[in-house]
């Protein structure tokens, strides 16, 4: 049995969306990360940094979102599906994940961090602008490349869809303005029959907890 160590709203919302696209059967385990879950020895040795997501598979133990992606759709996907046939298009889904990670997310990220994440004392909210500015700049990068028509990689929906528009629900979330072909193309991945179940996994594993 797979199992998906997450918390709601997090990166491991990307785990369970791959999850569900690709059809497996996981168990949803709930980390009470603002209980100190995540500091404890037992979550430690699953993540060296005590975050969600974990992926625990048989014998394998994988941290990082778009790694364990990764792993998922190469392990258990058609070829074709979530990542694609060719090892061309499988470089261009790599290269559009290490962007959407440190490009994209990365200003989200800081953005979070000094808003709510960081202690008090450790938050520098004069970063907050410069953050903003950052992701506004990686948008206008994303669109040189891609106009919101069609997906990322090839014809078809992909792990690199998948993160993108997890990224960017981040984003409206923080009130950050997307252009509006890139909101509509937002509001086209995530309306995928597979994300709806993946946020209801987490939730009820939450509520269980």
């Amino acid at each position: 049995m797979i199992t998906l160590y997450s918390f709601p709203a997090s990166r491991s919302l990307r785990v369970a969306w791959a999850l569900e696209e690709l059809g497996l059967e996981y168990e949803c385990r709930h980390v009470d990360l603002g209980g100190g879950e995540g500091q404890t020895e037992a979550f430690l040795a699953r993540h060296p940094d005590g975050k969600v997501p974990v992926l625990v598979d048989g014998e394998l133990t994988l941290f990082e979102s778009a790694a364990i992606c990764r792993y998922l759709a190469e392990r258990y996907g058609e070829p074709g599906g979530l990542l694609p046939a060719s090892v061309e298009d499988r470089a261009r889904v790599d290269q559009w994940l290490f962007f959407i990670i440190g490009e994209l997310e990365q200003a989200l990220w800081t953005q979070a961090k000094h808003k709510f994440v960081l202690p008090g004392e450790q938050r520098v909210p004069a970063v907050l602008p410069t953050a903003a500015w950052e992701f506004q700049r990686a948008v206008r990068a994303l669109e040189r490349r891609f106009d919101g028509e069609g997906w990322l990689v090839g014809d078809h929906f992909t792990l690199a869809d998948l993160l993108l528009a997890h990224t960017l629900s981040w984003a409206v979330q923080f009130k950050m303005r997307l252009p509006a072909a890139l909101e509509a193309y937002r509001q086209r991945a995530s309306a995928r029959p597979a994300l709806a179940p993946a946020v209801g996994r987490e939730r009820t594993a939450a509520e269980s907890a």
